[in-house]
């Protein structure tokens, strides 16, 4: 059943790749079900943020790729939940065209951290920080975990409140078609 769900949505994927984003509607399924695809793609703020050595990040830094981008926090249980599979996304499909940016907002310290993703197995997603929720805040986020996925010109195109398993074969179809569409 799996494999006939998956050659469904990566026919949609195909008949999709360069159509409107509504046409994500489509491709939802599971988790992704919760998906909220918005019918024009929303401005992003350039707020800063920190990188795990301090230094200041902002998202157009990022420009040009697909931003998969999720608010945590170390002591939300879903957050725990999701991040292995986050983890799996950007194994899968991080690289050039996209990155899982993960950004802890709120009271973080690295130590938690480091120890969160080492709890988890968690190695190869960034460790950003959001100390003040400077970020979290110009963005709308008013609970954990809330993923944002952001277009090629750092533009948001579908936010998702809650966790899900971001490595599903309906997550991999919508992203697939994101990274697909024109720049």
């Amino acid at each position: 059943m799996r494999y006939l769900l998956a050659a469904v949505l990566y026919t949609a994927l195909a008949a999709t790749a360069n159509a409107d984003m509504s046409d994500l509607e489509a491709l939802r399924a599971g988790d992704m079900r919760k998906l909220q695809i918005h019918s024009a793609a929303r401005p992003a703020p350039d707020t800063v943020f920190l990188h795990a050595d301090g230094s200041e990040l902002r998202l157009s830094d990022y420009r040009g790729k697909v931003v998969v981008l999720n608010f945590w926090a170390t002591w939300c249980a879903p957050c725990r939940k999701e991040m292995p599979e986050l983890s799996a996304l950007q194994k899968t499909l991080g690289g050039a065209d996209l990155t899982v940016l993960t950004v802890a907002t709120g009271p973080n310290p690295p130590a938690k951290m480091a120890e969160f993703f080492d709890q988890i197995g968690v190695s190869n997603l960034p460790a950003h920080r959001d100390p003040r929720q400077s970020l979290a805040r110009a963005m709308n986020v008013l609970g954990l975990p809330v993923t944002a996925i952001l277009d090629r010109d750092g533009a948001e195109i579908a936010r998702l409140l809650g966790d899900a398993n971001w490595h599903s074969d309906s997550a991999l179809a919508i992203l697939e078609a994101v990274i697909a569409q024109e720049p």
